[in-house]
Parts: C-alpha cells; structure tokens; sequence
C-alpha cells in the first residue's frame, strides 16, 4: 500500500480545538489524506462512552487546510459516524490524540483517547493512541511530533494485523533526552481515590473526585518503567478482556 493513498482518520478526546490535536493533523498530512472528526468540547474520561438517548450533530469546518468535523458526541462517536457517514471509504488508519495528559497503566480503561482507538481496531482498522505526558495547554509536543511520525511509517509500511491497537505514551522531556521507543506491557496500578465535598453558594452539597495513582508493579517491562526511564512506550491493546488465567479454574460452575 502507498502511504501517499492512505486515508487517515484523526480523532481526539480533549476536544476539537486542543493543541494535540493540531500537532497530531500536522504529522499525519505527511502520510496521506486527512479528515479529523473530533469531539465540540473536551471528553477526557468517557471511556468507550456512546451516544444512545440523544442526537449526534457534526459541523464541518476547515483546519489549517485540513477537512474536519466537530461531533456533539463522545470520542468513540466520532469514530462510529466518521466510518459509517462521512468518510468516502474505510479509513487505511486512524490516530486519536495527541492527548494531553499520560494514558499507561490503568488509565487506558477510562481513556477517551484509547477508547476511539479500540473503537478502530473493532473496525479491523490499524489505530493508534497517542499521549503526551503533560497536561499544559502550552505543552511543546515538538519531540512528541518525531515519535508520532516514527510510528506511523511503522506501521502504515509493515504488514501488521488489521485489528492493531497501540497506547503509545511519550514522556515530558525533550528529543535529545528521549532515549528511544520501548514495546512493553501494561504496568498494574490503581487509582486511590477520594471525593472532596464542598459547599456551592446555595448551601447544598457537591463533591470533587480527587486522588493519585498508585503503580503495583515493579517489572522492568512495563510502560510505566518505560516511562519512569525516558523511553517512549508502546503498549499493544485488545479490546478481548476475558481473564484466560482462571478460565478453566472456574469451569466447575458448568456443572454446579
């Protein structure tokens, strides 16, 4: 396949207008034909989140010369309307970020950025999350650039399986500090979260999720190693979430 015929699909979940995104348009222009589809307002978060009770509007608009629409819905909804209605054709590849803020470890399960790209392997479409390591809005995704672009030409020019996912997760440092691309697992971890309550000005109660995350893996595999060693980590994804370890262990409830 030539990568200048390729049609790649750019989606995000921190909204239409966020920095990230634009970085990420700039690199993937280099491969082929462009269209973003992307959420009207920041859906950080949501998960595999879909909109089944209310309506999906989308608003086509122009980036830097780039065709793109702004959806009412979640991350994933972009990814669903832009196969089904307003791509000509199956995208070759679609790319969703560049989000602001790390995506390893447990993070994936809530991850919008993540969550549009499993959407694209369910699609048999080679998708690709990417995360920048720094939640600024002035975050410099220079060095981001190179290793998004490195990784596209991967895996456009390989013959990789048409259902692959990558969590790409790249450190907040600059392009002479990186040490390079690490392929790796997910690290264990949790969240320890708690819920501040506070008072709005009417007297009524309101809470605030707040917490930290919690690594329980020490592995020198890992993507939070990766990470924590100024490697650029790339965490292949399945959407297959059967647990296989204790799958014949609990067959005796057939029996029961």
């Amino acid at each position: 396949m030539s990568i200048k015929k390729s049609l790649i699909l750019v989606v995000n979940d921190d909204g239409i207008t966020a920095p990230g995104i634009i970085a990420l348009i700039a690199v993937a222009k280099e491969f082929g034909d462009v269209v973003v589809v992307a959420p009207n307002k920041p859906q950080s978060g949501m998960g595999h989140a879909i909109t089944m009770d209310s309506t999906l509007h989308v608003t086509k608009m122009d980036i830097n010369g780039t065709v793109a629409y702004s959806c009412s819905g979640t991350p994933v909804d972009c990814v669903k309307i832009a196969v089904n209605k307003l791509l000509p054709h199956k995208p070759n590849l679609i790319v969703s970020g560049i989000n602001h803020g790390s995506n390893s470890s447990i993070n994936v399960i809530y991850s919008g950025t993540m969550s549009a790209a499993v959407e694209g392997s369910l699609e048999k479409i080679p998708s690709i999350g990417f995360s920048l390591l720094n939640h600024s809005i002035d975050a410099d995704f220079t060095a981001a650039q190179k290793y998004v672009r490195q990784i596209i030409k991967q895996v456009l020019t390989n013959k990789f399986i048409s259902n692959i996912c990558l969590n790409v997760n790249i450190p907040n440092l600059k392009e002479e500090l990186i040490a390079g691309i690490k392929v790796c697992r997910q690290a264990k971890g949790n969240w320890q979260e708690e819920y501040d309550e506070r008072k709005d000005p009417m007297g009524r109660t309101y809470y605030w999720l707040t917490g930290q995350f919690v690594s329980e893996d020490n592995g020198n595999d890992t993507d939070e190693w990766a990470l924590a060693n100024n490697y650029v980590s790339v965490v292949p994804v399945q959407s297959d979430i059967t647990n296989y370890k204790i799958l014949n262990d609990i067959k005796m409830m057939e029996n029961a």
